[in-house]
């Protein structure tokens, strides 16, 4: 089974709570296999405020968090029954599991935040095997070669040709192989 990721419907600002609470309940429940990360979508805004400039963080859907998870029936227990989540969405309820977010959904949240849809630390070592699935290089194989955090791209070594070649392409544009 995927890991794949879906919204979690939590009571309004008590994301944090929640996400501490699944975070611990996955590792005392033994679920670390199936529940991977819970992130809460922020981003940075700036305010001016009398006059004065302050950097601020700002949820970008209050009472919601992300959850990248496999969807069994244990794990899909354990989420629900957590403290403070009162559901997934995308489930018509009557027991119907949730339908996970389009990887473009979460390319889109999670690159405003700065993070990548890949563990980086695990899926994107040197010489990994990943999958382009979007852009001028879509359907092809290759290889990572190197990979550029800051500006969220990866250099991959592609077969054109018959001959290998390196290409750049975002982060959000490849998945395992």
């Amino acid at each position: 089974m995927d890991k794949q990721w879906y919204v979690v419907n939590t009571y309004s600002g008590h994301e944090n709570k929640v996400k501490e609470k699944l975070e611990m309940r996955a590792e005392s429940m033994d679920m670390q296999d199936y529940i991977y990360r819970v992130v809460i979508p922020e981003e940075k805004v700036v305010e001016v405020k009398d006059g004065v400039t302050k950097e601020k963080v700002k949820k970008m859907f209050p009472g919601y968090i992300l959850v990248e998870m496999v969807m069994t029936d244990e794990a899909w227990y354990v989420v629900r029954n957590t403290p403070g989540v009162t559901g997934f969405i995308g489930s018509s309820g009557k027991g119907a599991k949730p339908t996970p977010l389009q990887p473009y959904e979460v390319d889109n949240i999670l690159g405003n935040m700065g993070i990548s849809r890949m563990n980086v630390e695990t899926e994107l070592a040197e010489g990994t095997s990943v999958k382009i699935v979007d852009g001028p290089f879509n359907g092809m194989y290759g290889k990572v070669d190197s990979v550029d955090l800051a500006n969220q791209k990866v250099n991959l070594l592609v077969d054109l040709f018959g001959q290998e070649t390196s290409v750049e392409v975002e982060i959000g544009q490849i998945e395992n192989a």
